[in-house]
């Protein structure tokens, strides 16, 4: 891995210099764990004395709906709680006889439920949370479902909320009972964050309401607007974690999600609409899904690939969102980093 590890950190330094990200931290693995990893940069450009570290805590964002949704989810699919063909509102009294009521788990894990595209929350139900999940559930569509790929936030907000109505426990707990303490994820959870964890977290963008960069506080506003908790975002975690998380997808234990939910997940679910999806995971921008590398993305510029072909997966975490929110910069770092770290053909 040297030579790969020296050119992952060429490109990842020029992204600190060219302003991409403060700063960035890495690894490749495999099932038996991290086999290169790296650091570079700062926590905060405004503190120039506090490189970034491995152990950063970092707000992932949208990896929420990996390490907390799709991975609840395949807990309950793989117990015959959830049916994912099956329409919502034969099972679920909170949506039965509205719109939703015809859209599937299959539909919101592929993003072809037709949900409105935006969250917008606040706007359009207020601040009370019940107020919220009555609104989400009772929404009229988009668009009918399956009939296009359309990401949505909203598709894990939904599924959030199923998975608490069906196992009857808020998502935080769930997710920490069923995969991030069996797994051995320790430092994974639902913010705000205690002060001293959230000292060690990268800041992402500034809040006028604080007057401060975020740190230790979801930096998505539906998740700070749910009390820190959603299906879309709201999730602090650390590299040694993530590492965990994807080992088990290579080499899954009886402690969690388990290699049929794993499998199933990382195969193309729809058909000849495009983009193509798997179930919440789709394939890395720039391969063909024959070579079976699959990604998913996070807001403040945190990623996840992981091709069970290959037997590696790799974690890029940075903080981008401390300094733009201008996404092609990353995008560019991002698909040069997983070129370099994984086999092309």
């Amino acid at each position: 891995m040297t030579h790969t590890s020296d050119r992952i950190e060429d490109l990842l330094q020029a992204g600190v210099r060219d302003e991409v990200y403060p700063g960035a931290v890495w690894a490749v693995g495999d099932a038996d764990g991290i086999q290169a990893s790296g650091a570079v940069g700062l926590l905060d450009p405004d503190h120039r004395d506090e490189p970034m570290r491995l152990d950063t805590v970092f707000d992932v964002a949208s990896l929420t709906k990996i390490l907390a949704v799709w991975s609840t989810i395949g807990t309950l699919v793989e117990e015959g709680k959830v049916q994912l063909h099956a329409p919502l509102g034969a099972f679920w009294e909170e949506v039965a006889g509205h719109p939703l009521a015809e859209a599937t788990a299959h539909h919101l894990l592929t993003h072809t439920a037709g949900l409105p595209l935006r969250a917008n929350l606040k706007n359009l139900y207020g601040t009370d949370p019940q107020d919220i999940r009555d609104g989400v559930l009772h929404e009229a569509l988009h668009r009918r479902p399956g009939e296009a790929v359309e990401y949505t936030d909203r598709a894990a907000l939904v599924l959030g909320y199923l998975v608490e109505y069906l196992s009857g426990h808020p998502l935080d707990r769930l997710a920490t009972d069923r995969v991030w303490r069996p797994l051995g994820m320790t430092r994974t959870c639902f913010g705000p964050l205690p002060s001293a964890e959230a000292d060690r977290c990268a800041p992402t963008e500034y809040d006028e309401t604080t007057g401060t960069h975020l740190k230790g506080t979801a930096h998505d506003f539906s998740a700070r607007l749910l009390g820190g908790v959603c299906g879309i975002a709201g999730t602090f975690s650390v590299l040694e974690d993530l590492a965990l998380f994807l080992g088990h997808m290579l080499a899954p234990t009886p402690a969690a999600f388990g290699p049929t939910w794993i499998k199933e997940s990382l195969r193309l679910h729809t058909g000849a609409l495009t983009p193509a999806r798997g179930l919440f995971w789709h394939p890395a921008p720039g391969t063909d899904p024959a070579q079976d590398i699959w990604v998913h993305y996070g807001f403040t510029g945190t990623g996840m690939w992981i091709s069970p072909t290959q037997s590696r997966w790799a974690v890029l975490l940075t903080n981008k969102i401390r300094l733009t929110r201008d996404r092609d910069p990353l995008t560019e770092v991002r698909n040069a980093f997983r070129a370099s770290t994984f086999v092309a053909d």
